[in-house]
């Protein structure tokens, strides 16, 4: 796979991720939102609350994917994906799934996440959290998909944005940084081509006749 290293692919790649997402978690209900990668520090992304995008086709919403984030382990991107959309999915469908002014995520937004195959967590005054499960790694590595590999040096991010910015915490307590990813990343030493795995494996690159190096 063609390793992500330019906005335009990073971009591409999301808008990709989306639609995957819509189709296999949503029914392909949701209207199609402008993706963006803005500098969010502290925080995994956001979904606006409104339409705020102008198009020619009309007005559409908002979802961001933090720059410090971007390359996070694919499973974590596919988690704040589907996260924030099952914000738009319940601002499309009437569902009043945040309170204390958007910033606690309730018991309907666990009950949607849920639905999607969210793992769902209580996490103090920001309520219901999430956090990718296995379901989420083998379902990237099904699609073929791997990490992007650019991102915005900053501090680490400590919350995830779930409602209009609002933060909601996406690692346990004062860890300031990224969990660990579950899979193994394999690399051919010569042609740099990827693949990832659940568990250690011995995999050679057919192209170079190389054994793959875990990086």
């Amino acid at each position: 796979m063609k390793q992500t290293t330019k906005m335009s692919r990073a971009v591409g790649q999301l808008e990709k991720i989306y639609s995957h997402l819509n189709l296999d978690f949503f029914e392909g209900q949701l209207p199609v939102p402008i993706i963006t990668v803005q500098s969010k520090p502290g925080t995994y992304g956001h979904c606006s609350v409104a339409k705020v995008w102008q198009r020619p086709d009309g007005s559409t919403y908002e979802l961001n994917i933090a720059a410090e984030v971007l390359n996070y382990p694919i499973e974590e991107t596919l988690d704040t994906m589907i996260h924030e959309m099952v914000h738009l999915y319940c601002r499309e469908n009437g569902i009043q799934e945040v309170s204390r002014g958007g910033k606690y995520h309730n018991g309907r937004f666990k009950a949607e996440a849920e639905k999607r195959g969210l793992t769902c967590y209580k996490y103090g005054q920001y309520g219901w959290n999430t956090k990718a499960g296995d379901n989420l790694i083998m379902y990237a590595l099904e699609k073929g998909w791997s990490e992007i590999l650019i991102t915005r040096s900053q501090l680490p991010p400590v919350i995830r944005a779930g409602a209009s910015g609002t933060p909601q915490n996406g690692d346990e307590p004062n860890s300031g940084g990224k969990r660990p990813s579950s899979t193994r990343k394999l690399q051919c030493p010569k042609c740099g081509c990827s693949v990832r795995a659940t568990k250690t494996v011995r995999i050679m690159c057919m192209d170079c006749m190389e054994q793959m190096v875990e990086v």
